[in-house]
């Protein structure tokens, strides 16, 4: 089982203004996102760049540069962006002006209102976050947001000027087992402006604490696509992952609790000494395999569930995340000893 961090990695880097309550909060925004944004299509050679470092095309209306579309035209440019801040307006915006590349090709640029979104090539094909969120809409409509963050705030949607993530699971998917509980969710997420690909990421997981840290997650599946000619296929690889994720939901529900309940019921060996050799071939650590086995013992037993909980545990007090990692991989071969 692993231990899935995007969620929580996501709630401490958003602010206030890029949390949503609910999926039609978010969907709101994102469609009002879109209705607001334009393509403006220009040759780089005809871009202007004013003393102000806002942009001109050829229809002359000069827009200004956000943090993003700036990097983006720093780097196009070929000239760092630490480089470009440390000198004077009138010589950055020459700077830019004289470095950004002639070519027969037209920029791309996002713009909404007097804004630049983002600056890409021809290559780039951008999807909406509105289309993305449609699919989630159409078929996974009883999937929900987790709880409410510790902040009291976050509750796991985001979407702000560069991207969108989503995090949400099915209420209705819950299986008891033996005391313990497990459901099905995921992650997604997307970027109109090039910041991250679009892409998604499903998972039976045991408990959602209030950082938004998954806790022993299995089955874990990810996609991922860059935004190019054919990023709208995507779509249809995220509609298939929550189709399988929805339709399959009590035969993966049925088939898990088999496993879990034959794991708490199956030794993983007859007495202690031959479950320390079946864990010491597992090449894990003599101690990790001596705290293991007490804490199994405590519980009542040395079932391959008891034995991989443990163990789950202890690999959260690990202090290097290769090594932490490595366990977990371990702890994931024992449970699979009851499939």
């Amino acid at each position: 089982m692993a231990t899935l961090s995007k969620a929580h990695q996501e709630l401490f880097k958003r602010g206030p203004d890029e949390c949503y309550q609910s999926f039609d909060d978010l969907y709101q925004y994102c469609s009002q996102q879109k209705s607001r944004s334009r393509d403006i299509w220009e040759h780089p050679q005809d871009l202007k760049i004013g003393s102000d470092l806002s942009v001109c095309g050829t229809d002359g209306a000069a827009l200004r540069l956000n943090d993003w579309s700036f990097s983006q035209v720093c780097r196009m440019a070929g000239v760092s962006k630490d480089t470009i801040n440390r000198l004077s307006r009138p010589t950055a915006s020459k700077a830019l002006e004289e470095t950004l590349p002639r070519s027969f090709k037209p920029l791309q640029m996002l713009a909404a209102e007097n804004q630049i979104r983002s600056v890409h090539g021809v290559a780039y094909t951008r999807l909406w976050n509105t289309d993305l969120l449609d699919v989630i809409n159409e078929f996974a409509s009883d999937f929900t947001p987790p709880q409410t963050a510790m902040d009291d705030l976050s509750t796991g949607l985001y979407c702000g000027e560069q991207d969108l993530f989503a995090f949400m699971i099915d209420p209705t998917g819950w299986a008891e087992i033996d005391g313990q509980a497990f459901a099905p969710g995921f992650f997604v997420w997307n970027s109109e402006v090039g910041r991250r690909s679009v892409g998604m990421q499903t998972f039976w997981f045991q408990r959602v604490c209030q950082n938004h840290i998954v806790w022993d997650a299995a089955e874990v599946v990810e996609f991922s696509r860059k935004h190019t000619a054919n990023v709208r296929d995507a779509l249809d690889e995220i509609r298939m992952m929550v189709e399988q994720l929805v339709a399959k939901r009590d035969h993966r529900r049925d088939s898990f609790a088999a496993v879990m309940k034959k794991a708490m019921t199956e030794r993983l060996g007859s007495d202690a000494d031959e479950v320390t050799k079946v864990l010491a071939a597992k090449k894990l650590s003599r101690h990790l395999i001596k705290d293991a086995m007490e804490i199994a013992r405590a519980q009542g037993g040395f079932t391959i569930f008891a034995i991989v909980d443990a163990l789950t545990k202890l690999s959260q007090k690990v202090q290097h995340a290769g090594d932490r990692t490595e366990v977990d991989e371990k702890v994931g071969q024992l449970l699979a000893l009851a499939a």
